[in-house]
């Protein structure tokens, strides 16, 4: 007499069906502004079936829980919108109180912005989702992106929305919902970070160092050569119009009128910088794979480094909501005192885990 399992085998060779599958297909309903709505249907009614047998439960393995934080957002009205791994949520900065968490196609957020009238577009690992905050609905662009796997998000001074994908770029009209064109022939390829300069010309950060984008025409202008590190992980306007620009081997300036590198700053040499931001003093924050550091951007000297994050891999920041730095880690969000400089996590992005030996 045949097992359990040789049964299941059995039948699914004789084309027989074996188990009714559960829960939801998704599919796209244009909305009035000719973008693209999400729709679900249960999977009752959807005339596909499975295109393989289900996995044995011994040949099955659940995948860990991911706690990583990769974008923060402030918006007009003065919440914070976190992406994480876990999905896509609203909190109120200065208690902390999650107002809301909004139920994606895909958790695997990469990239956050908010465009001219509001609404905050979501770049995933999966295509970009656009979410109206006054209601938390979500709308679906049905764009063929260079990739659906996006790293970075940015509003130019004309509104438009960039999209830095692992190949390529994309512009994007947020209002008609259309894409505009694409910038596949991109230098370095993957558009992991994107800043505006002073002039409002784009700069991107890729594979192969920085690029430099006329937003008008979507044309590349010009690169920066001589980059240690090469790969362009964080990237960040300073107060004097220079570019801050992270690489996995350390931190460097550069001039984006003349394109050229101005200097490397001594105490984060050979250090992996993953993200940039500057407070309201000025001060800036560099966080890397092991930890988070406060510089004195004039003279580069170090000025303090935060502890009690709950890792420290340090993915986002930001310092325009609540007073305080937000932090995205690898294992959860955390914000920082901009008086005191101590650290705290939010034991609502966590893991639990972490959170046990954490004070």
């Amino acid at each position: 007499m045949p097992g359990k399992a040789s049964r299941r085998l059995l039948a699914a060779l004789a084309g027989l069906p074996l188990l009714g599958w559960g829960g939801f297909t998704t599919a796209l309903e244009h909305d009035h502004e000719g973008g693209a709505q999400l729709a679900q249907t249960p999977a009752s009614e959807s005339a596909l079936p499975p295109s393989t047998v289900d996995s044995l439960p011994s040949e099955t393995a659940a995948p860990a829980a991911d706690y990583r934080v990769g974008a923060l957002q402030p918006d007009y009205t003065g919440s914070l919108w976190v992406g994480s791994w876990q999905g896509l949520a609203r909190i109120d900065p200065n208690s902390g109180r999650i107002q809301a968490r909004i139920n994606l196609p895909s958790r695997t957020i990469g990239a956050l912005a908010q465009d001219r009238v509001g609404r905050v577009w979501v770049g995933t690992y999966d295509g970009l989702v656009r979410v109206e905050p006054r209601t938390d609905e979500i709308t679906a662009q049905n764009f063929r992106l260079p990739s659906n796997r996006i790293l970075s998000l940015l509003i130019d001074s004309r509104g438009f929305l960039w999209v830095g994908t692992d190949r390529g770029l994309a512009m994007v009209s947020p209002d008609r919902g259309l894409l505009m064109t694409t910038l596949q022939t991109l230098p370095g390829v993957s558009a992991n970070t994107l800043a505006l300069d002073q002039n409002q010309h784009l700069w991107v950060g890729t594979l192969t160092g920085l690029v430099q984008v006329n937003t008008a025409g979507a044309y590349t202008m010009g690169r920066v050569y001589g980059l240690s590190g090469q790969v362009v992980q964080a990237l960040r306007l300073g107060p004097h119009g220079q570019l801050w620009v992270g690489t996995p081997t350390g931190l460097q300036v550069v001039d984006p009128v003349s394109r050229r590198l101005v200097r490397s700053v001594t105490v984060m040499r050979d250090r992996n910088v993953l993200s940039l931001n500057f407070d309201a003093d000025r001060s800036l924050w560099v966080g890397t794979d092991a930890g988070l550091y406060k510089l004195n951007p004039y003279n580069g000297a170090e000025l303090g480094r935060v502890p009690n994050l709950p890792s420290g891999r340090i993915l986002a920041l930001t310092s325009e909501v609540g007073n305080k730095l937000w932090a995205g880690t690898s294992e959860g969000l955390a914000w920082i005192s901009l008086t005191t400089g101590q650290g705290r996590t939010h034991r609502g992005f966590m893991n639990p885990a972490v959170g046990q030996a954490l004070p």
